[in-house]
């Protein structure tokens, strides 16, 4: 993340819909810190004005006559790589894998679009709005290649590494916020169709989105991936998410937990939550894993279960989106591991094998 900027946030905002424009547009004008420095109907004329405007931020819409959101963000990424905020109403089936795509092609995040004019809810939707351009504009957006490449397969033997505990584990706990949905596909195609653990998992996520989460992921990982349904048992070889504005734990029996309770958390679902409950339940049998994401939810959780003797990871800054929740867990000390983002499903297989690695690996902290 940058330090205090001097200048307004410049942003671009990519939409057919003149009234979707100016509701955004209307939002951001009372924000002191961002500047609307403007607007284009489709994905080629927001190409065509970047250069010209050079914004810091740009904000599209998914589905949009002539170049669409998807199409646009893999080409922005190839030619002036820039933050992108994909705003959309909630998730449908049919968009699932547009939507998604598009923060596989490198858009940073998505937010919740208007439906229809500024209604009471307005206020709320704005600050969030606000929120994640702020975030966005600290975030350092890389070239992308046009097409994607083919995915590294995990190793039969995948190096050793150091500041891992040998036992072997029962259950495995990865939490994420900015740039997360990323994150996960690319930890989640790395495992085994067969990997041994279930994996409890939390997404901060705009309301509306959850399921498209799960369903997109789950059309492109080996494993399965499910939203997860209160008092089941966790079981091997699956990714249970929250589901949309619940939170996600574990209960003293080991069952999932879903709870719509704030319970004075910021975030629903919240990290720190689920951590902590795999740290009470399976003490130093839980592994836990902090992603990229703004903010220091799932330190105090991931605290727990290295307290409590489990394997504790966090990833890396240079491959994180957003060094917030990971830089955290590294400066109070508990992540036992700093990983690249490609180095985390391997590590985990490795546990899981429940293998002692050799001291002297890459990445130890302690």
């Amino acid at each position: 993340m940058s330090g205090a900027r001097r200048q307004p946030i410049r942003v671009l905002l990519v939409d057919d819909s003149a009234i979707a424009l100016e509701v955004v547009r209307r939002m951001l004008v009372i924000e002191p810190a961002i500047r609307v420095c403007g607007t284009a109907r489709d994905g080629a004329e927001a190409l065509a004005l970047v250069p010209r405007l050079k914004p810091d931020v740009v904000c599209t819409d998914l589905y949009m006559p002539g170049m669409g959101g998807l199409e646009f963000t893999r080409e922005l990424m190839a030619t002036h790589p820039l933050p992108i905020l994909v705003l959309s109403v909630a998730v449908q089936r049919e968009q699932t894998h547009t939507i998604f795509a598009m923060l596989e092609a490198g858009a940073v995040d998505i937010v919740a679009k208007p439906r229809a004019g500024l209604c009471d809810g307005s206020a709320a939707l704005a600050a969030e709005l606000a929120h994640k351009i702020r975030v966005a504009a600290g975030v350092v957006a890389l070239r992308r290649r046009r097409s994607r490449a083919a995915p590294a397969p995990v190793s039969a033997a995948p190096r050793r590494l150091a500041g891992l505990p040998d036992q072997r584990p029962r259950i495995v706990g990865i939490v994420a916020s900015t740039g997360g949905p990323q994150a996960f596909e690319t930890v989640l195609r790395r495992l085994p169709r067969d990997f041994p653990l279930p994996l409890l998992c939390i997404q901060h996520i705009a309301e509306g989105f959850a399921e498209g989460l799960v369903q997109w992921l789950a059309s492109t990982v080996p494993i399965a991936v499910r939203t997860a349904q209160d008092g089941n048992v966790p079981q091997p070889a699956t990714a249970y998410f929250a589901p949309d504005g619940m939170h996600l734990e574990l209960d003293a029996d080991g069952r999932l937990r879903c709870s719509p309770e704030w319970r004075g958390q910021q975030h629903r679902p919240s990290a720190d939550l689920a951590l902590a409950s795999l740290a009470r339940v399976h003490g130093r049998n839980a592994v836990g894993v902090v992603l990229t994401g703004m903010g220091r939810d799932g330190v105090a959780g991931l605290a727990q279960i290295a307290a409590a003797g489990g394997a504790t990871i966090a990833q890396d800054e240079a491959t994180s989106v957003v060094f917030g929740m990971p830089g955290e867990a590294i400066r109070a000390g508990a992540a036992a591991l700093a990983l690249p983002l490609g180095e985390v499903a391997p590590a985990l297989v490795q546990l899981a094998e429940g293998a002692s690695p050799p001291p002297g690996g890459r990445g130890e902290l302690r």
